[in-house]
């Protein structure tokens, strides 16, 4: 588990990048949990974390999932490998997410300070650290609140909802222990905030500095957002819409500059999935006449396999030169953006000073739910959370 969890009761220097942060020794008040799927810090880590993936049936559904689940993992392992090999050996997720939390935390304890001291914890899905062993660490510190805080802006249940579920599946086995008399409350979406959509545009504009000046109102933006299956659309999934809604906030932003699209990446598997894929979105574009593309993506937090490897690699450089595009570029994610730090940071404090404890969206499970395990762990977000 990384340094700043190990250490919480210590004071030290830990650094991440171009920064340097201090930890706190005071006993936290807030504990603020950043909820995400995680990817592996190197190539060693990828088997397992693609098990674990292939074997949570919020995530993916397969026909006799047991031993259908571990024999893609081992198959794919290799493959998946060397994809984390070309973008420098590993995910860079826990990184930025350490990097965001204590930024977000250094504010919160500035504007918030009747819920100070605030700490983060990192509560990772698939790769260390791990949603249980992070609890374990949260419950030692026995903070007053806890506050879940889903780092996908925009909720599916294959996501979201998995890391919610794996947090009741944890208590359900454990109990609360020394939770047990902690405030607790969640944040489960929150992709129409303001500063979010001022993050991407702001990263489009500059990417759009990169396209020679004569070529920029043509330059196509394309929002690339992780797919999904659609007997998960089907069945009431809200991911589709909120992404549309993140979307269309940005181009409100930058008042409706450019042409625009919504596409989807990442298909997994022979199922039909929500389309049009970012790769097809490309090649029929390049065949209409359109030559210039920026790439955005739109549901992701941070930088990792699907930005750097997918989209930088496969379709920026290797599509790019398949059809002739003249470029293909790509705005950053929100890593350590001032404006998504505020972000953060606004969420987080509205949420403590309003009295928000769990949404009645997060509340209500999809019209066609075939998941059990929704209707108990819903239950039991109700119950703790009020």
């Amino acid at each position: 588990m990384h340094s700043l969890l190990k250490k919480s009761l210590s004071i030290g220097t830990v650094k991440h990048g171009f920064h340097q942060f201090r930890t706190v020794a005071t006993k936290p008040r807030t504990a603020v949990v950043m909820l995400n799927m995680g990817g592996p810090q190197n190539t060693d880590q990828v088997h397992d974390y693609l098990l674990r993936i292939m074997t949570d049936r919020d995530m993916i559904q397969l026909p006799v999932q047991s031993k259908l689940g571990p024999w893609i993992a081992k198959r794919r392992t290799p493959e998946v490998q060397k994809k984390y090999s070309e973008i420098g050996g590993g995910s860079p997720i826990l990184k930025w997410t350490n990097v965001q939390g204590e930024l977000m935390c250094k504010q919160l304890d500035k504007l918030s300070p009747q819920t100070a001291p605030h700490k983060h914890y990192v509560a990772f899905r698939y790769v260390n650290p791990l949603t249980e062993d992070t609890f374990r660490q949260v419950e030692r510190d026995q903070p007053e609140r806890v506050v879940l805080f889903s780092q996908y802006p925009q909720y599916s249940c294959a996501t979201s909802g998995s890391s919610f579920n794996a947090i009741f599946t944890h208590f359900k086995d454990n109990s609360l222990n020394g939770l047990a008399k902690a405030r607790w409350s969640v944040i489960d979406r929150w992709g129409t905030h303001p500063l979010l959509a001022k993050t991407f545009a702001d990263n489009i504009r500059k990417e759009l500095e990169k396209f020679p000046s004569d070529k920029r109102k043509d330059v196509v933006l394309l929002f690339s957002a992780h797919s999904l299956p659609l007997r998960a659309v089907t069945r009431g999934d809200a991911y589709p819409s909120e992404v549309g809604a993140t979307v269309q906030n940005v181009m409100q932003e930058l008042g409706w500059s450019q042409p625009y699209c919504l596409v989807w990446q990442s298909k997994v598997g022979p199922l039909p999935w929500l389309e049009p894929f970012t790769e097809d979105a490309i090649k029929g574009y390049v065949k209409q006449g359109k030559k210039n593309f920026i790439l955005v993506p739109i549901a992701f937090v941070n930088e990792h396999i699907e930005t750097l490897h997918e989209l930088d690699i496969e379709y920026c450089q290797e599509l790019a030169h398949e059809v002739g595009a003249e470029k293909i570029g790509r705005a950053a994610a929100p890593n350590d953006h001032p404006l998504f730090i505020d972000a953060l940071t606004d969420v987080v404090r509205h949420h403590l000073s309003n009295g928000s404890t769990v949404g009645p969206k997060f509340l209500l499970r999809c019209p066609a739910c075939v998941n059990q395990k929704c209707s108990v762990s819903k239950q039991w977000y109700r119950e703790l959370c009020n």
